[in-house]
């Protein structure tokens, strides 16, 4: 019998390669926001550079107003100041109806600084100090408790004014959808806020008017707010049922999605998020369903914050330096398991690892480091803001990786993002990234830049300037001893010319 040698088979992973400049379409060119060039923008004001579109922040709260009001006889909105509270943002949600949402005594400030009083502030969070606490009660504030000290204090306050204090009690639910913000309030779900909506009635001069449930953030189920709207209706019928009085108002907090896209994210944002009718649709359908016969519906309040400003935003960033950055080759790595080369595992190891140990092989791809970083793209921890060439560049897209100007390995924008060509000083636009991203952005390494907004007349006003060393360093206080400055003292052992 002639038997053939045997031939280990060969293990090799198919990779489309760049061959085809074309693979990864077009991405297409925006060369002006709201109709006012990038040029003109960066040689006015500089890169990097927030730009805010007024008339999309006017569009996106009309929007959500039209889509509740259309299906619920009594909604009002508040504009959430951790999302963005640049004054120039807060007041024009403020100019189109809305009232406002806070979550500390700093941001209670700001509100009152813009104009509104305290019986349109929304007093949310975990922590509200004393003093925050007794100027919100004397300028009636509709403040959430979130917790059983936050409670002892308010009582205790209200006994020292002898009177009355109206308040929200803050819970969470499980919907089912996503890990439960347990943080935040008691549980809807286990009669815990049940007991201590009893408790408080029972013990003190406290007065709870309505229930609030912020179920989580970028909402990609509606569902979930059907579920949640359920549990608090339900439970604001079981307060009543236990002697107390239904409440006023429902608090469904905010958590409606952008058009932002998640790392990971499989659909494309258009796709993915529900529209604002969708929400509407759950919340108030849910309401309307559960609430006693024969009762007045009760006010609902809604602290949209992302979903109105997101989109709204974006930032002119300009290229700095353009690298190639050494890839692990998959061909390469695992065709060499078939040609005596190391074993699978090894050859998996190394490619994990850039390719590059035991002669494996290694492609590399295109690298742009921007004057931008995530000091003040904070946001893109979670998701994948689009990038555009400001210019038309030569045709055809390359992965590229998308680094930013800090001094950190981890300052990375985009891992891989479909980009032309691009060499030192072309200009992208990034968006969106509206949301968060000033409020949680910082002076680590760089300056923030410049934001502007650009009104419906296409005027660009600057709203706030570039940063300067006083503004980092203007709270700082330096010792006596170390005040005067004195010149480095020679090192020791230095030989003199």
């Amino acid at each position: 019998m002639n038997l053939q040698p045997y031939i280990a088979p060969t293990i090799r992973r198919v990779c489309q390669t760049t061959a085809n400049p074309q693979r990864l379409g077009r991405v297409p060119v925006m060369d002006a926001i709201d109709g006012v060039p990038v040029s003109r923008l960066i040689e006015t004001h500089g890169s990097p550079l927030f730009v805010f579109s007024e008339a999309n922040l006017r569009e996106k709260i009309r929007g959500v107003r039209q889509a509740f009001e259309s299906v619920y006889p009594n909604v009002t909105f508040a504009w959430s100041y951790k999302t963005n509270y640049l004054n120039a943002i807060c007041r024009v949600f403020h100019q189109e109806g809305s009232i406002a949402e806070v979550v500390s005594g700093f941001e209670y400030e700001k509100a009152r600084h813009n104009g509104i009083p305290g019986n349109q502030i929304i007093f949310n969070g975990p922590w509200k100090s004393v003093e925050s606490l007794r100027r919100a009660v004397s300028e009636g504030a509709m403040i959430q408790v979130d917790n059983r000290d936050e409670i002892v204090a308010l009582a205790r306050l209200a006994e020292e004014l002898q009177t009355s204090i109206a308040v929200g009690i803050r819970v969470h639910v499980d919907t089912g959808t996503h890990a439960v913000w347990s943080k935040f309030g008691f549980s809807a779900d286990d009669g815990e806020a049940l007991r201590m909506m009893t408790w408080t009635r029972e013990n003190t001069r406290l007065r709870i008017r309505g229930i609030h449930c912020h179920v989580g953030t970028f909402m990609l189920d509606a569902g979930a707010y059907a579920t949640a709207t359920k549990a608090v209706v339900g439970l604001a019928i079981a307060a009543q049922e236990a002697g107390g009085a239904l409440v006023e108002y429902l608090n469904l907090g905010g958590g409606f999605a952008s058009h932002a896209r998640l790392h990971g994210q499989y659909l494309p944002p258009e796709q993915a998020t529900p529209g604002f009718d969708d929400y509407a649709s759950a919340i108030c359908s849910s309401i309307k369903q559960g609430w006693p016969e024969g009762c007045p519906l009760p006010k609902l309040y809604l602290e949209t914050g992302r979903a109105l400003v997101d989109e709204a935003g974006y930032l002119i960033s300009s290229v700095v330096a353009v690298k190639q950055r050494r890839m692990p080759d998959a061909n390469g790595a695992l065709a060499a398991y078939g040609k005596g080369g190391p074993t699978v595992a090894s050859a998996v190891r190394a490619y994990g690892k850039g390719g590059v140990a035991n002669g494996l092989g290694s492609t590399r791809r295109n690298a742009v480091v921007l004057d931008a970083g995530i000091n003040i793209l904070y946001t893109t921890a979670w998701y994948q803001p689009s990038i555009y060439p400001a210019t038309q560049t030569a045709p055809g897209m390359q992965p590229t990786t998308v680094y930013g100007c800090l001094c950190m390995n981890i300052d990375v924008i985009r891992e891989e993002a479909a980009l032309p060509d691009l060499k030192a000083g072309d200009a992208v636009v990034m968006h969106p990234v509206g949301a968060y991203n000033m409020t949680q952005s910082m002076q680590f390494i760089a300056y923030r830049p410049a934001v502007v907004m650009i009104d419906p007349g296409r005027r660009v006003h600057l709203i706030r300037r570039r940063e300067v060393l006083e503004d980092v360093q203007g709270p700082e206080l330096v010792p006596g001893h170390l005040a005067e400055t004195e010149q480095p003292t020679a090192a020791i052992g230095r030989h003199e010319p």
